[in-house]
């Protein structure tokens, strides 16, 4: 697909902000106080460089987390407001296929290793968003995840991984390694150690998004959710928030015998 042919949009709110024309340098906020108010500004300004309007665009794709809720809420919002006046088709990608591919196509190995990558992001409150992929084709297909998408403590996480490495392994009759890669990967750095202890493997930190390679981070967006919609794999754009909301249900009221 080409980027001047048929312009295509990506915006992501995920971890700061990143705003792009496919093929084309993007613009990258990463302090995650001030994404949000620039957000338009930066939309302007890549069309603007491009020598386009809002109304060349053909198609959108907006990161849909997940992630914290203020600022990937705003990414989405605008989508669709842009997607609406334009009417560009506009298409939602999780980010954590694209960085599991990301992490994969850096680290692959040479032998016969086979490479597993728990693609992550900072969710705060020492939690971590993740989904452990597997199997890497072309991007032709999608990658295989071996988990759901959830959130949870790094201790959990590293418990339910381990797991699946060994069945992992057991099945495969041979090695295998891990790759964390995402934002909030180095701050538990210890817990990952621990892993690769217990799995007598090589377990290798990938800290940061892939968004941060800027174009090609952009592109290989893109080029995950368009083969998604090529194959009728088609997510709603709403935003993965997955943290469970936090309230409680109130106990019922007790009953008081009215005297008369």
């Amino acid at each position: 697909m080409n980027g001047t042919d048929t312009p295509l949009l990506v915006i992501d709110t995920s971890y700061g902000s990143t705003v792009g024309l496919l093929g084309r340098e993007p613009c990258i906020e990463t302090d995650s106080r001030s994404h949000v108010e620039r957000l338009q500004v930066n939309i302007a300004k890549v069309m603007d460089q491009a020598g386009l309007s809002a109304d060349d665009l053909r198609t959108i794709v907006v990161g849909l987390g997940p992630a914290p809720f203020t600022g990937l809420r705003a990414g989405i919002v605008t989508a669709k407001a842009l997607a609406f006046a334009t009417g560009a088709r506009l298409l939602g990608q999780d980010i954590l296929e694209p960085q599991a591919r990301y992490a994969y196509s850096r680290f692959k190995q040479q032998d016969h290793t086979r490479l597993l990558v728990l693609a992550v992001n900072d969710a705060r409150r020492r939690q971590l968003y993740y989904r452990l992929f597997g199997d890497f084709g072309g991007l032709e297909t999608p990658a295989r995840p071996l988990t759901e998408m959830s959130i949870d403590y790094p201790a959990a996480i590293c418990e339910k991984i381990a797991a699946i490495a060994q069945e992992q392994e057991s099945q495969d009759h041979g090695p295998v390694a891990l790759v964390v890669s995402g934002h909030g990967t180095g701050r538990y750095a210890d817990q990952w150690e621990h892993l690769a202890e217990q799995l007598n493997t090589q377990v290798m930190m990938d800290e940061g998004s892939f968004l941060e390679d800027r174009t090609r981070g952009a592109d290989l967006m893109a080029a995950c959710v368009c083969k998604r919609a090529q194959q009728g794999l088609i997510d709603p754009v709403e935003p993965l928030y997955l943290r469970r909301p936090d309230v409680s249900v109130p106990n019922p009221l007790k009953h008081v015998a009215v005297q008369s």
